[in-house]
């Protein structure tokens, strides 16, 4: 049975579960692009499908709106891939489980995927639709852009005649997005020397857990914890104190989400051991009162652990590995002078992964300012200079500047303020849309951002109102039936 079925607007639900029984995890959107290619088709509407697997769909304008301008749809098919620990979910194949509790959709113990799988749902539900007055469409759905946006990169004017662009890849309704962030990823990788260990030691598991992440833009001005960087002080104030070997470091599993668990393990002398237990568990008491606010669950533990661990780091690679993950920039670097709230550069240390005998870093970098982000990149890269790591940079994308005279946001605004009978907000966010390389990559697009309310995007607690998902759909027909 399925579980949206008596939900309305029918077709935007019904698409909604669709698209939730594929697996479409970024750098995993074969199966979602294939299938988007094949909606098309049943409809008979033109589609391209490009090298980066981006869907471009095209329907004609309604009746008396056969000349009006092109108006591009857009959002992206691929969603974060993240699962509480120790359930068994395969990304890979298994589908979304949903759930409907009160006025929320919410996924089984898995991220959700509304981000950006409502804006996939709406767009086909518009495509679709027999009934519904339209300027002519060109429905732009992207691949990749939580991870790197390589997908808005690999788009060509060559596919698209629009000069109007709607992007429903925001999360609040009622707050109409005009400008966003740029961004970069930033990637340490540390090649640790390796000893055999020695005899009478203990093996120690050191792991932080119970935080709520969260997304790397939107909720870095939230000051969650990050586990990471928290284990990074664990064990630097540990360091200081008894002499340990390290044997990995893990955490997380994307750049752009804030980490929720992190755990080490090392390897310790038996007579260190109850000394080395009583100083991590110290840090229980130290980050409950810091994050009691934010993060009242975070907890700090330390067990032993019997594997058969033979080659671990030497003190030397030890010392760095720790420095490094201590080191490391992370969280609001600078806040907007001019607009409250509004967080202007940052860092999230997202993952940190230890393969072998080499550990990676890597940072989700963003800022609205190009010379802040470069100043950043200095900064890790003089760290990594310091430790004597290699590093380097990828995904680097454009923020997304105001535009005074955009009449797209001028026309949005006066639709919702007839519809609703209070103004719009208008607000720039601290997270990276791929408004920003459209404008570079096409040029001269009047551009907006709106969607219905998300809540916890890119952790297994994400959920969607569904009374929300309604106000958007009937919103966003009365802004295409205003674009003659």
């Amino acid at each position: 049975m399925k579980v949206l079925q008596n939900l309305e607007p029918k077709k935007v639900f019904e698409y909604f579960e669709e698209i939730s029984q594929i697996p479409r995890g970024s750098g995993n959107e074969k199966q979602i692009s294939d299938y988007l290619v094949s909606i098309a088709k049943k409809l008979n509407l033109e589609v391209t499908q490009d090298e980066a697997l981006n869907v471009i769909i095209k329907k004609p304008g309604t009746k008396g709106y056969e000349n009006s301008p092109t108006v591009i749809i857009q959002g992206h098919m691929d969603m974060v891939c993240e699962k509480n620990k120790g359930v068994n979910h395969d990304f890979e194949k298994d589908p979304i489980k949903l759930r409907i509790i009160d006025d929320m959709i919410y996924a089984t113990d898995t991220t959700l995927g509304a981000d950006n799988g409502i804006a996939v749902a709406y767009a086909l539900a518009l495509l679709a639709s027999t009934d519904i007055p339209h300027p002519p469409l060109e429905v732009l759905l992207t691949t990749d852009e939580e991870t790197g946006m390589s997908g808005a990169m690999a788009v060509s004017r060559e596919h698209l005649k629009g000069k109007l662009l709607i992007n429903l890849d925001n999360e609040e309704e009622g707050d109409f997005l005009v400008s966003c962030s740029g961004g970069i990823r930033s990637k340490f990788e540390f090649s640790a020397d390796l000893e055999k260990r020695a005899d009478n030691t203990s093996l120690l598991d050191i792991s932080i857990s119970g935080l709520k992440g969260g997304h790397s833009g939107m909720d870095i001005i939230k000051e969650r914890g990050n586990s990471n960087k928290l284990l990074g002080r664990v064990l630097k104030n540990l360091l200081a104190e008894v002499d340990f070997r390290l044997v990995s470091l893990n955490g997380g599993s994307k750049d752009n989400a804030i980490p929720r668990e992190a755990d080490a393990l090392i390897v310790i002398n038996e007579s260190d051991l109850d000394k080395a237990k009583e100083l991590v568990n110290k840090w229980q008491e130290i980050f409950f009162n810091e994050l009691k606010t934010q993060d009242p669950g975070v907890k700090v533990k330390v067990s032993e652990v019997k594997e058969e661990i033979t080659e671990i780091f030497t003190k030397d690679s030890t010392e760095k590995a720790v420095n490094l993950l201590y080191l490391i920039p992370n969280g609001i670097d600078t806040k907007s002078p001019t607009i409250k709230d509004l967080v202007q550069s940052s860092t999230n240390l997202g993952v940190v992964r230890t393969e072998n005998n080499k550990v990676h870093y890597d940072s989700a970098i963003r800022s609205s300012v190009e010379s802040l982000k470069e100043e950043i990149v200095l900064r890790s890269k003089t760290i990594a200079d310091i430790i004597g790591c290699k590093f380097n940079t990828t995904a680097n994308y454009p923020g997304w500047e105001y535009n005074p005279d955009s009449k797209l946001r001028e026309l949005c605004l006066d639709v919702y303020k007839r519809m609703y009978g209070k103004d719009g907000n208008i607000v720039a966010i601290h997270a990276g849309v791929e408004c920003g390389l459209f404008n570079e990559k096409l040029g001269g697009l009047d551009m907006i951002s709106f969607g219905p309310d998300l809540f916890d995007v890119h952790t297994p607690e994400e959920h969607m109102s569904i009374k929300s998902v309604q106000n958007v759909w009937e919103y966003l027909k009365e802004v295409l039936k205003e674009l003659k």
